[in-house]
């Protein structure tokens, strides 16, 4: 009797193969904010090479101390875009805590009265923008788009429509270093970090991550989102009112259009270029800091070569668009895998 000896199944006897090596270029790729990090390698390059005044000391801190603010309004902005929100009105918000400081410390009052007052204020202006959203329903984005405009009102009206000065007040914060590096960088890597922080290892950061990515979701798993949105939006109104002062020490004035929608245009597309996505579940601080980074060496660079600033407005609605775009692509290809 003959037996019959079954075919082995397909790579059973084999020999293993060996794994392929990975190229550098491809991990490379895979690596996130690379292609960010590439594109302001360039422009910084592109830049020294254009110019001699851009890679001075002089000029690189003075970057550094201008991006600042942008820094801190970007990160509470990453926080609350990764829970599904946004708030359009921070650079408003900014505009009047700067014009209220100012007139806080014209009239005589102490520097540390004007901050907490001023970052108080800012606070509750971000906590009336999440009740407004949480219980009424209205999209974030209207919401805050009319706050912002309502905002950009009473900032006028504090500074009666004239610049307000604060002499040597605060000059220390806006314009002074420790050890070579800006008082104001320090707060605002401070910030950023004490979010990336926040974002990665507390249950407060798994919860906005939670309701960004389905808010009906994280509520059946007993998130009590209605307190978390609160919070966050409160959140952003504090560091509004934290970059407030920041931007007012380093101006040493309070003027018409200090702050307001050109400030908040910039932090939004920062942050969205950053990689944190539009419509929530996803967020990155390094990103919204590279972002932040970027921007402000592109400003720079136009500055230095003389381009006129109207194309600055330009080049950061070009940048936020495609951006934008880059963004919901990036969303279509990861729900197709």
């Amino acid at each position: 009797m003959s037996v019959k000896t079954l075919a082995d199944a397909p790579g059973v006897s084999d020999p293993p193969e060996e794994p392929r090596p990975r190229s550098t270029f491809g991990a490379l790729r895979r690596a996130p904010h690379t292609g960010l990090l590439a594109v302001l390698i360039v422009v910084v390059v592109a830049t020294a090479l254009r110019t001699d005044s851009f890679a001075t000391t002089t000029n690189l801190i003075n970057v550094l101390r201008q991006v600042s603010v942008t820094a801190v309004i970007a990160a509470g902005l990453t926080l609350l875009m990764t829970a599904g929100g946004m708030d359009f009105s921070m650079g408003s918000n900014v505009s009047v805590t700067t014009a209220v400081g100012a007139q806080l410390l014209s009239h005589g009052h102490s520097t540390a009265f004007t901050v907490i007052a001023s970052v108080l204020l800012a606070t509750v202006i971000g906590l009336v923008n999440g009740l407004v959203v949480t219980f009424t329903n209205v999209a974030p984005f209207v919401a805050t788009l009319a706050t912002a405009t309502l905002l950009d009102g009473v900032a006028l009206l504090v500074q009666g429509g004239l610049s307000v000065s604060i002499g040597t007040r605060m000059f220390s914060l806006g314009n002074d270093k420790v050890l070579g590096v800006p008082y104001l960088l320090i707060v605002a890597v401070l910030v950023l970090l004490a979010t990336a922080l926040v974002m990665r290892f507390t249950v407060f950061g798994r919860d906005a991550f939670a309701i960004g990515g389905n808010e009906h979701v994280a509520r059946l798993s007993g998130i009590d989102v209605t307190a978390r949105k609160l919070t966050l939006y409160a959140v952003t109104g504090a560091l509004s009112g934290l970059a407030g002062v920041m931007l007012l020490s380093r101006l040493g004035a309070s003027s018409p259009g200090t702050g307001g929608l050109t400030l908040q245009l910039t932090a939004v597309a920062a942050v969205v270029i950053g990689g944190t996505s539009l419509a929530g579940g996803h967020g990155t601080v390094v990103g919204t800091a590279l972002g932040v980074l970027l921007l402000g060496v592109v400003a720079n660079a136009l500055n230095l070569v003389q381009v006129s600033s109207y194309f600055q407005q330009v080049s950061v609605g070009g940048v936020l668009l495609v951006a934008a775009i880059a963004n919901e692509l990036h969303k279509a290809r990861s729900a197709r895998h």
